[in-house]
């Protein structure tokens, strides 16, 4: 994995390896023994803990919270899935001791924010345990996959493809009987995470074609197709629709037919493996404080095994809180995230991919400077 810091993140990181919990004795990315459920947490953790913001991790969240609390059962975690937007804004406002989002903050608004629930001078951090790739579904009957390239998909959610047996598609899907029926298109109404890695994807692979800014908020000057709430929201229009195809992270893809993308001469099918390897071939933005973990992802991969539309969600909170008891219940519930066992969690519940051994010692380097 291709990840860039240097000085005081770097030497933290080598003191504090042999004490980090859930943190790989070596460089390779071999699973370690899991841990229990919630075993960093203090003896007697007690209170309330309340997070906002991805939809996209929801499932994973559920899985996260019910086992944090089965093994602290004094401590309530609530989390509100109302967008990564949503739940930036609800951070940044005092509203809750953490953020779940499918982008960090930029480095911009950074300067701008005041952090209500943080100390005052506090920096915050910005945690990635979170790598699940984004499905094009789409509700066609009869089709189950289809193969895209770049162009293509920029081009329907564009509105310049419109009809399913445009040649198009068509010629990427020999022997596929496509109908002659409509597009619709199906993009997010609220500001979101998903959406901006998919538009990112979109401007980074087939810039002739996507021209618009790249945003949480989906381009306003597009008419096409319709917009619906949250992630579910999306799942639900392209499920219920004819002729539908929408974005949504891949736990929801559920029975909905799929896009294999277009990487080199291979068309990817969605996976937790091929989105990691996305991941690994990415760098740490340059620029950023020592425990602020935000990534470039590398869209353009040529990979083979790597499938480029893949979003990196992060739980962001204070460095210093100015209320200490909820550091306390927030460290413990991102060193449970994080582990090996809250890895394979989500996993399970949620089909993303573990974070690597490398990742996970700089994760639990910064879970260490939450006070």
């Amino acid at each position: 994995m291709n990840i860039k810091r240097a000085g005081s993140f770097t030497a933290l990181l080598a003191a504090g390896a042999l004490v980090l919990t859930g943190c790989a004795t070596n460089e390779s990315d071999e699973p370690t023994t899991p841990a229990e459920p919630g075993a960093e947490a203090p003896a007697g953790l007690s209170g309330t803990l309340v997070g906002a913001g991805a939809s996209s991790i929801g499932a994973a969240m559920e899985g996260w919270i019910a086992e944090f609390q089965t093994a602290n059962p004094d401590v309530t975690v609530n989390y509100d899935p109302s967008g990564s937007g949503a739940g930036r804004e609800t951070f940044a406002g005092g509203g809750s001791a953490f953020a779940g989002s499918d982008r960090a903050f930029r480095t911009t608004e950074l300067e701008e924010i005041t952090f209500e629930a943080c100390a005052p001078d506090s920096g915050i951090v910005q945690l990635p345990v979170y790598i699940s790739p984004i499905a094009v579904i789409f509700n066609v009957d009869g089709i189950e996959s289809l193969n895209m390239d770049a162009d293509t998909i920029a081009g329907i959610f564009a509105g310049e493809i419109t009809n399913w047996n445009d040649e198009a598609i068509a010629s990427q899907n020999e022997g596929v009987d496509l109908p002659d029926l409509r597009i619709t298109p199906v993009n997010r109404s609220d500001s979101s995470g998903t959406t901006e890695n998919f538009v990112d994807y979109l401007a980074q692979a087939a810039p002739s074609v996507w021209t618009f800014d790249v945003s949480g908020d989906w381009p306003t000057e597009l008419a096409a197709g319709e917009a619906a709430q949250g992630t579910s929201g999306v799942v639900d229009a392209v499920t219920n629709g004819t002729g539908t195809i929408g974005y949504a992270d891949a736990s929801r893809a559920g029975g909905l037919g799929q896009v294999s993308v277009l990487v080199g001469d291979t068309y990817v099918p969605f996976s937790p493996e091929a989105a990691a390897a996305v991941v690994d071939d990415s760098e740490l933005q340059e620029g950023r404080a020592d425990f602020d973990l935000t990534f470039d992802l590398n869209r353009n991969t040529a990979d083979s095994g790597a499938y480029p539309i893949v979003l990196v969600a992060y739980l962001i909170t204070c460095e210093t809180f100015a209320d200490s008891a909820q550091a306390e219940l927030t460290q413990a519930f991102l060193r449970y995230v994080a582990s090996d066992a809250g890895q394979a969690n989500a996993a399970e519940n949620a089909g993303s991919a573990p974070i690597s051994a490398t990742l996970s010692g700089q994760v639990n380097a910064a879970i260490d400077v939450i006070s």
